[in-house]
C-alpha cells in the first residue's frame, strides 16, 4: 500500500506557493529588464502642426484635439507663468503675445524622471530645467482677438501604449509558462479524486470489482481504505443474505415432504386443493434457489455483441410456435455476462408472449446506453403498481395458478440482472395500448 504523498492541504498549498513565487519572479524579470514607459509628450513643432492642421509626426502618443470655448483664466493663475520657454516658442511662432498663450496642467509639479525620459529620447541633452515639450495631460489656450479660446489638448488613446504592449506579451508568455506546472499539479490532485466515481461506477456494475487503488495523499488514502472496507462489507452483507434465503428455501423442502405424505390421509375432497398449494409452495422454493445459485455463481464477463444476442434469444422462441420478432436492432458490443442477460430478455419476452399475445423488440443506442424495448398489445399495467410488480413473488393475477401466471420472480430476477450490470429495467404503458419493459445497459 502507498503511504501517501502528504495531505492534500500541502499540496494545494504547494501549488499555490509555486504559483506565487513563478508570478513574482516573472514581475521581477519585467522591473529589471523592461525599458521604463516614455512619457506621452508633444514637441511645440506638433502644436503648430496641429493648429495648422498639418498631420502630426510618426509618435506613439494621441491626436491632438482643436476646440474653440470660453473659458475663465484670472489674471493670477499658475497658466500666465508656467513654462515660459514653450510659451514663448510658441507665441513667437504664432507672432501673438506671450500672454496670450496658457499652458494648463493638471495634477501636481511635473515628473522629472519623464522629463529626463524625453529629453534622452529628443536627444537634447543643454535643454534647461523646462523643456520645449509638454507632457500629458495639459491643456494649451490660445486666446483669440473676440475672447474666447482656442484649446490644444491630448486625445484619448485608442491603442495601447508600447510598454503596455510589452506588459501584455510578457502576460502572456508567463501564463504560458505557468500553464504546464499548474496542469501537472491539477491533474495530480484530481486523479484520485476521479478515481472514486470510476470504483463507484465498477462496483455498481460489478459487485465482484477489483478495489480501488490506495495511494494519493493522506486524506485519499484514508477514504480509499474506507471505501474499500466499504465494498466489502456490502459484497459480504449481500452473500451472507442470499446464503440466508437459500438456506432457508432449501430446510422448507423438509416439511414439504412430509406435508405431502399426511394429505394422502386427509378426505379425497380436499387433497387436491391441498396438492396444488404444495406444488405452488414447491415451485416458489425451486425458483429461489435457482436464484440464489445464480446469484452466487461468479459472473463471466465477456465482451458480447447484444444484438446477435438479442436476436438468437428470439429465433428460440419463434421456434417454439411464440410471436416474437425483432424490429430494429443496431450493432452494439458490451462487456456482460452472457448467461445472466440471457436470462433477463427471456423473462420479458416471456412475459410480454404471455400477458400480451406477442412481443416486439427494438435495440437502439442513445448517451452510451444500449436500450432494448420490448412492446406487447396487452392490457397494460395501473400506474400505481408499475414498481410493485418488480417486487419477489408479487403477481397481478390472485389465483396463484400456475398456468395462468408463473411464480413472481421474473420481473424481480430481470431487474437485478440488469442493475448488477450498472443498468436498470422500467415498464411504461404505450397511449396506443398495451406495455413496454425498457431495458438499459451500459454501452
Amino acid at each position: 500500500m502507498d503511504r501517501g504523498s502528504g495531505t492534500l492541504f500541502a499540496q494545494v498549498f504547494a501549488l499555490v506557493l509555486v504559483a506565487i513565487m513563478g508570478a513574482q519572479a516573472i514581475n521581477l524579470f519585467i522591473v529589471f529588464h523592461l525599458p521604463p514607459p516614455t512619457p506621452i509628450f508633444y514637441t511645440e513643432g506638433d502644436v503648430l502642426r496641429a493648429l495648422h492642421g498639418q498631420p502630426r509626426q510618426t509618435r506613439n502618443s494621441p491626436p491632438l484635439i482643436i476646440r474653440d470655448e470660453a473659458i475663465n483664466i484670472p489674471a493670477d493663475s499658475d497658466a500666465r507663468i508656467g513654462f515660459p520657454r514653450f510659451r514663448a516658442l510658441l507665441s513667437k511662432d504664432l507672432k501673438l503675445p506671450e500672454d496670450d498663450v496658457l499652458v494648463i496642467t493638471e495634477g501636481g509639479p511635473p515628473d522629472r524622471r519623464g522629463y529626463r525620459l524625453v529629453r534622452d529620447l529628443l536627444g537634447d541633452q543643454g535643454q534647461p530645467r523646462e523643456e520645449s515639450f509638454l507632457m500629458a495631460p495639459f491643456k494649451l489656450a490660445i486666446e483669440k482677438p473676440d475672447g474666447r479660446w482656442t484649446t490644444v489638448q491630448p486625445g484619448d488613446r485608442v491603442t495601447l501604449a508600447p510598454w503596455q504592449q510589452r506588459l501584455v506579451i510578457w502576460f502572456a508568455i508567463s501564463s504560458v509558462a505557468l500553464l504546464p506546472l499548474a496542469y501537472f499539479f491539477s491533474r495530480s490532485l484530481v486523479r484520485p479524486m476521479a478515481s472514486f466515481g470510476e470504483a463507484a461506477e465498477r462496483f455498481g456494475r460489478d459487485p465482484n470489482a477489483p478495489p480501488i487503488e490506495v495511494k494519493g495523499s493522506s486524506e485519499i488514502v484514508k477514504a480509499a481504505s474506507a471505501f474499500n472496507q466499504m465494498q466489502d462489507r456490502l459484497r459480504r452483507y449481500v452473500e451472507d443474505r442470499t446464503s440466508m434465503v437459500g438456506a432457508i428455501a432449501h430446510d422448507l423442502r423438509t416439511p414439504l415432504t412430509r406435508l405431502r405424505f399426511r394429505v394422502e390421509q386427509a378426505p379425497e375432497e380436499v387433497q387436491a386443493k391441498m396438492n396444488n398449494d404444495i406444488d405452488q409452495m414447491e415451485a416458489m422454493i425451486a425458483a429461489t434457489l435457482a436464484f440464489v445459485r445464480d446469484a452466487a455463481a461468479d459472473p463471466q464477463r465477456t465482451r458480447l455483441e447484444l444484438s446477435s444476442l438479442l436476436e438468437s434469444i428470439v429465433d428460440d422462441m419463434a421456434d417454439t410456435g411464440a410471436d416474437v420478432r425483432v424490429e430494429t436492432s443496431e450493432k452494439v458490443v458490451i462487456d456482460a455476462d452472457s448467461l445472466a442477460l440471457r436470462r433477463l430478455l427471456t423473462n420479458l419476452l416471456d412475459n410480454a408472449v404471455k400477458y400480451g399475445s406477442r412481443a416486439r423488440a427494438t435495440l437502439s443506442v442513445t448517451d452510451r446506453m444500449a436500450e432494448i424495448d420490448i412492446d406487447d398489445d396487452g392490457p397494460g399495467v395501473p400506474r400505481q403498481e408499475l414498481n410493485r410488480v418488480f417486487d419477489p413473488f408479487y403477481r397481478r393475477e390472485p389465483s396463484r395458478s400456475r398456468q395462468t401466471g408463473g411464480i413472481g420472480l421474473g420481473l424481480s430476477v430481470a431487474r437485478s440482472i440488469a442493475r448488477a450490470h450498472g443498468g436498470d429495467v422500467t415498464l411504461e404503458n404505450r397511449q396506443d395500448g398495451g406495455l413496454t419493459a425498457k431495458v438499459t445497459l451500459p454501452v
